[in-house]
């Protein structure tokens, strides 16, 4: 089982990364419960592809780092994204990557769980996570976690964050193991179950 943590972060070291980072921590491990392997992390730092990820809009094909990332992305079963938080939204990087990864193939994250989550300077900037992120991957199609966390500065080495971090990241864990072991049902083309008026008729008359 693979988890994906996108991380908008700027700085380094990055709060953004380090609060994707706990919740890695705590959904990798419950996702395979109770198997003793957890999930395999794979963490993905957008200013490492700040220049890729332009170029793909003015080329209109992702360079061989950035296509890493979107096929990352796309194979994961389950991600976690984080972003700074600019004029009461996500970031503008944050929002090109997903916006390149949905013109490369706008199915990838259909049905996949997406764990929400946010930094910024002060609680004030939480509703971030409702009213841009949760309808943002609400319309890439993808299955949100209830639990979004948001951390300001105060927050870190408070209580009420790390139980924001366990509730989500159990969440997203419930999610992953679920969809995993879900039975895929065949698709079934549609054509094929087009019976034709004729046969229908035939078989109706053969009740009689």
């Amino acid at each position: 089982m693979k988890l994906v943590v996108v991380s908008a972060g700027l700085s380094v070291p990055s709060s953004t990364r380090l609060l994707g980072d706990r919740l890695a921590a705590v959904a990798a491990p419950a996702a395979t419960a109770p198997e003793p392997q957890p999930a395999d992390v794979q963490v993905i730092e957008l200013r490492d592809l700040a220049v890729p990820i332009a170029h793909t809009f003015t080329s209109g094909f992702p360079e061989q780092e950035l296509a890493d990332a979107f096929d990352a992305v796309a194979g994961a079963d389950g991600l976690i994204v984080v972003t700074p938080t600019f004029s009461a939204s996500y970031s503008g990087l944050f929002k090109s990557f997903f916006d390149a990864l949905s013109v490369t193939d706008a199915d990838a994250l259909t049905g996949k769980p997406v764990l929400i989550a946010a930094t910024g300077g002060t609680a004030r900037h939480s509703m971030v996570l409702d009213h841009a992120l949760r309808p943002l991957f609400a319309y890439l199609k993808a299955v949100v976690v209830p639990t979004g966390v948001f951390a300001a500065s105060e927050d870190w080495g408070a209580a009420g964050l790390d139980g924001r971090v366990e509730r989500a990241g159990e969440e997203l864990a419930a999610l992953m193991a679920g969809l995993s072991a879900a039975p895929r049902r065949p698709r079934r083309d549609s054509f094929e179950e087009v019976v034709p008026f004729e046969e229908r008729l035939a078989a109706l008359r053969g009740g009689e």
